[in-house]
């Protein structure tokens, strides 16, 4: 039974966001209760509505990010429009924008210039390179940002660098957007004061490469790039199974290397062979160490081998495609799907994963047409029928 509400019910957040970082963001706080409105261009909108069709004619990215919020789409070249969005903050209790470095300050829309006349106001800034420096007004994709801030070079196999294939930096870069606003409301519940906040993707995804930056800045060199294998650990890679599937498995101590060569690959004497019975030899002797557990995960159904090796104790899992995942027995299992409405039916999608077991499920209201809230939201501010009139027919709002 559920007891208290959505963290953050009664929160209104306004945000001129496009493409993912900040949407991913407010995308969040809409899913705790927050009510977002969304600005956008009339002539199209946030741009990640044009970048695929494949959600049944809508983009992916948009439908992912874009839940639970209302449109507004308002022309912020225009004096008049420009205006209206100064009203929506007024407002609101939070702000956040991901335009082009020195757009937002241009419009009088930067977290410095919104907070100084709004002292309650929480405005983000979320910029690729941050507000200063000689990388600030460059322009910042995911793909380059990923590059710059080396998360390539230490992503592929050993011939190979690729980038992540989901956008890491725009993840990053959203997700501290997001702990951000929440530690922010928390200061100005103790101080009635809200404040800007800056997140920047470098940074973000600067922080996510703890680990390599801290073993290359100490230790000498970055972790070599290994596929799916693992620089420092091994057995921990992926393993080929009779029914063309891969199973990866990680053995993490030399306790568990007993375990894997008494009970899965049947040869017990490995266990204290000094080629093998350490970590470092088994990392040494990389190539030997993969041919055995390969030699005796070979005759195994992909199936047979998890069985086998969680009997053992030993961490793995399956190699699974993108399909696979949508029918994982796990999130069916835990009721994880649900339906959100959108301009084209509904759609498939996964609850977000915070969890508030005493409270509503998460929001999960439509996915917005582009402008599907403009008169809803223009009228609650005060503008006349004959003012939305005079604005639509002169291009300002649509």
């Amino acid at each position: 039974m559920s007891t208290q509400p959505l963290p953050l019910e009664g929160v209104t957040v306004v945000a001129v966001e496009q493409a993912v970082a900040a949407p991913f963001a407010t995308r969040q706080l809409a899913d705790l209760g927050a009510r977002v409105v969304k600005i956008e261009r009339p002539d199209g909108g946030d741009f990640a509505r044009g970048y695929d069709t494949a959600a049944r004619g809508l983009a992916s990215h948009f439908v992912w990010c874009n839940r639970g919020k209302e449109s507004v789409a308002v022309d912020l070249k225009d004096p008049r429009g420009l205006a209206l969005v100064r009203r929506m903050v007024a407002g609101a209790d939070v702000f956040v924008q991901n335009l082009a470095q020195g757009a937002a300050a241009r419009l009088g829309l930067d977290a410095a210039a919104l907070c100084a006349a709004h002292p309650r106001l929480i405005a983000v800034d979320v910029s690729g390179y941050g507000a200063a420096g000689p990388y600030a007004h460059k322009r910042a994709y995911d793909m380059l940002v990923q590059c710059e801030a080396g998360l390539v070079s230490v992503t592929g196999t050993p011939e190979q660098p690729v980038k992540s294939g989901i956008p890491a930096a725009d993840i990053a870069a959203g997700m501290y957007a997001f702990s951000g606003v929440l530690a922010a409301l928390v200061r100005r519940g103790t101080t009635g004061r809200g404040g800007p906040v800056e997140v920047s993707l470098l940074d973000s995804l600067a922080e996510w490469m703890g680990h390599p930056l801290h073993h290359g800045t100490h230790g000498g060199a970055a972790p070599a790039r290994t596929g799916l294998a693992h620089a420092v650990i091994a057995p921990y890679d992926a393993y080929p199974t009779a029914d063309g599937g891969l199973v990866l498995l990680s053995v993490q101590n030399d306790r568990e290397w007993r375990r894997l060569a008494e009970q899965v690959l049947g040869r017990p004497g490995l266990a204290d062979d000094p080629a093998f019975a350490t970590n470092t030899a088994r990392v040494a002797g990389r190539g030997a160490t993969d041919a055995v557990v390969a030699e005796a995960l070979a005759p195994l159904t992909a199936a047979e081998a998890l069985t086998r090796l969680d009997a053992a104790g030993i961490a793995c899992a399956r190699l699974n495609s993108v399909a696979e995942l949508a029918d994982h027995p796990q999130l069916t299992a835990r009721d994880r799907w649900r339906e959100v409405e959108s301009p084209v039916g509904p759609l498939r999608s996964l609850l977000p994963p915070i969890v508030f077991p005493d409270a509503p499920e998460p929001r999960m209201d439509r996915i917005p047409a582009l402008g599907q809230d403009t008169d809803t939201v223009l009228t609650g501010l005060g503008v006349t029928e004959a003012e939305l009139k005079e604005l639509r027919s002169t291009g300002v709002i649509a």
